[in-house]
């Protein structure tokens, strides 16, 4: 049997590589591709692949809602296999929470992404099992990340990173840098946070995160 497979990232060079690699097996074909999570949610479901790789940050969203909103919607869900640029536990928090079967990091080698493919396909999961048991272990005792606060719990995880990243004192640029983002992406992302906390000035919040690392 073909696996269909559908790519999500933002960037076109990392879509043309993943495809390039994939299609080069006799059992994997490329069934779609978008760049952003809109287009990756109005695709899906008319193309139902037996698996989708969803970057985990996008200019409009985050890979972690398209794989929630997918699994709920298509029938049979596809096995979402998320792919991100560095570790991040409350990304891979959101992943096992979605229904993820597999989060990988982009430096991965060619041959065991082509493996996870075939291994989520299958219905295998590619999550690291001590992972998946602190998840669980916060969830049986109320200690899910940022459940204190409501202001907090009102971010989303990519203003949840911005904010930390103000904490360190990194500029826009800087974060833009850390994150792969425009500077005017994070800027509308720094506007959006302030907001939601009821903030004016970006030091208020550089200080709130302070004191929430220490409490």
């Amino acid at each position: 049997m073909t696996i269909s497979v559908f790519l999500l990232d933002d960037h076109e060079i990392v879509r043309r590589g993943i495809a390039q690699l994939l299609e080069t097996e006799p059992d994997i074909e490329i069934v779609g591709e978008a760049g952003t999570a809109a287009g990756a949610l109005a695709r899906i479901p008319a193309l139902r692949p037996d698996v989708a790789i969803l970057d985990v940050r996008l200019p409009d969203g985050e890979g972690v809602s398209v794989c929630r909103e997918v699994r709920s919607a298509v029938s049979p869900p596809p096995a979402c296999l998320m792919l991100t640029s560095y570790s991040d536990d409350q990304a891979l928090f959101g992943a096992i929470m979605a229904g993820a079967a597999g989060y990988l990091l982009k430096q991965v080698a060619g041959v065991d992404l082509v493996g996870a493919v075939r291994t989520v396909a299958a219905g295998g999961s590619l999550l690291d099992p001590k992972a998946t048991a602190l998840v669980l272990d916060r969830l049986r005792h109320g200690r899910e990340p940022a459940a204190s606060d409501p202001r907090y719990e009102s971010l989303s995880p990519q203003e949840r990173r911005i904010l930390e990243l103000i904490a360190d004192g990194l500029t826009n640029r800087q974060i833009g840098a850390e994150l792969f983002l425009a500077e005017k992406t994070v800027k509308n992302y720094v506007s959006s946070l302030l907001h939601k906390l009821n903030f004016a000035r970006r030091t208020e919040a550089a200080v709130y995160a302070e004191r929430r690392r220490r409490s």
